[in-house]
């Protein structure tokens, strides 16, 4: 098997717990007679714990190479999902996101950097793509993990088959290790630390755009739902409609490698912005349900492309050797926009209705693109 083939494999064993796990989470915490907002504190959890791991997780996957992190991830991810199979208290949910959500950046930030040492200048693009095609479908198998298993074996010992499979990862990374790419030699040069990084301004713009991405993706999951059911639409259309976005999310990387050929990264991105503000603020003015799906599929290819060309940009402006710390933080900072940006819109919400939130998140989208429309983003000096 080629090595990259090997980590796309990793990829579906080892990120479909990962990407199931706040689902298993939020049913079980319900089960447990948690409210709403405890259910939102556990997973906001979830994401600061992969923020604050993110940047020394990076340093390590520099220093180590690939394979140490995921294992440690893959076997500390089988440890947070058995914990509220042993402890049945909404405080076991606590500490499993806490231990799961560490576990996850290590998963994920040490594969990601594995795809980056495996492919050169020419190919690691369409390659970084690939892997996204990877995520687009453990977003999809992930849940279904978790719906299955809590019919099948209820909330509490769901987490035992999450705990399987993440074990199942750890023995097919130790079997394959070989494949896997050691340590890139750094470049000489002192390991920049984080005030150094974030004083590079392409990289700091990168990691700015990435970031809309992640707050447009979670203002639009909780949004779209509160608009539709206030038009009437059943809940099981309403779901219809909500499936077309992971729909167009994986049909965009599909055609991400095409776009690549025949333009650059900077330009995708921008006019994917584009595409996704204009059927953003396009949302309020229909009250049909096909067409908030046709709407919500648009979104979600203009949109989702975003995720893929923003790690592409980040890999490709970081030093040699340096590669991992700049994942790493490109992790920290999208985990810490998805706990800010729901807080953000829904104080918007609140204060001003709904349909100004439509409006501002497309004007941040268009504020994104235009943003790229200023040069390429190339290190200072390269």
């Amino acid at each position: 098997m080629k090595p990259l083939h090997f980590i796309y494999l990793l990829t579906v064993l080892g990120q479909s717990g990962f990407r199931g796990y706040r689902l298993l989470l939020a049913l079980y915490a319900l089960h447990l007679g948690a409210s709403a907002f405890t259910v939102g504190l556990i997973l906001a959890l979830y994401s600061l714990m992969q923020a604050a791991a993110g940047w020394w997780v990076g340093l390590w996957t520099d220093r180590a190479g690939s394979v140490r992190p995921m294992l440690a991830g893959a076997l500390l991810g089988g440890v947070g999902f058995a914990i509220p199979c042993l402890w049945h208290e909404v405080a076991a949910l606590f500490v499993a996101s806490a231990v799961v959500g560490v576990a996850y950046c290590m998963y994920h930030v040490a594969q990601t950097h594995a795809v980056g040492l495996l492919s050169t200048k020419d190919d690691r693009a369409k390659n970084l793509a690939d892997l996204s095609l990877m995520f687009s479908v453990t977003n999809f198998a992930g849940p279904l993990l978790a719906g299955f298993t809590v019919d099948l074996a209820g909330d509490a010992l769901a987490g035992v088959w999450f705990a399987a499979v993440s074990l199942i990862s750890a023995a097919a990374l130790l079997a394959g290790k070989g494949l896997l790419p050691a340590a890139k030699a750094a470049d000489g040069k002192e390991r920049p630390g984080l005030r150094e990084l974030l004083k590079d301004r392409a990289m700091l713009k990168i990691l700015l755009v990435g970031s809309l991405v992640f707050a447009a993706i979670d203002v639009f999951q909780f949004y779209m739902p509160v608009y539709a059911n206030g038009l009437g639409i059943s809940a099981s259309v309403v779901g219809i409609i909500m499936a077309c976005f992971p729909a167009a999310a994986f049909t965009s990387r599909i055609c991400l490698r095409w776009f690549l050929k025949r333009s650059t990264p900077e330009a995708i991105l921008s006019r994917s912005f584009l595409l996704a503000a204009a059927a953003f603020v396009a949302i309020p003015f229909f009250d049909s349900a096909l067409l908030l799906a046709v709407l919500a599929f648009v979104y979600g290819f203009g949109l989702c492309v975003g995720q893929p060309i923003t790690l592409i940009l980040a890999y490709q402006n970081s030093a040699d050797g340096h590669a991992g710390a700049v994942v790493g933080i490109r992790e920290a900072v999208n985990q810490i926009t998805r706990v800010a940006a729901p807080v953000l819109f829904g104080a918007i919400g609140t204060t001003a209705g709904l349909f100004p939130v439509f409006f501002v998140g497309g004007a941040i989208l268009t504020w994104g693109a235009l943003m790229l429309r200023t040069g390429k983003l190339e290190r200072e000096g390269s």
